[in-house]
Order: structure tokens, then sequence, then C-alpha cells
């Protein structure tokens, strides 16, 4: 015997405290969870940025107190 059930859950407020790439969010229940990545290209970009130089200062911004 094969059984079908759909539902429908309404959320009027949802907040969610903090997403990382290795998050899973479910609502309701399922009888398995499959992984699921995407990529998004938004900003149209074609090839890859420049590499990211390090900022160098000389003296701190604020002076910190030496360690005796």
């Amino acid at each position: 015997m094969n059984l079908t059930v759909h539902r429908s859950i309404c959320i009027s407020f949802f907040k969610v405290g903090s997403v990382t790439n290795s998050s899973v969010l479910q609502i309701g229940s399922a009888g398995n969870i499959q992984a699921q990545s995407d990529i998004y290209n938004t900003g149209g970009f074609s090839e890859a940025a420049e590499p990211a130089e390090p900022e160098v200062t000389e003296e701190p911004l604020v002076p910190l107190a030496r360690p005796s």
C-alpha cells in the first residue's frame, strides 16, 4: 500500500540566529535530509579577484600598554 501525505505550513514570523556553510534548516518533518550547496555569481564577474594585500601600519591606531 502506498501512502502520500501533503503538508502545508504557514509561518508569519521566523527568526534565524546565524547561518554557516554547514547549516541545516528544517521545517516540518522529512524522511531524509539531502545536502545542497549553491554558489551564485550575483555580481556578474567573469574572472577571479586580485589577491588581497595586508594593510601595513607602523604604529597602532590606539596606544597599547606594553607588557612588563
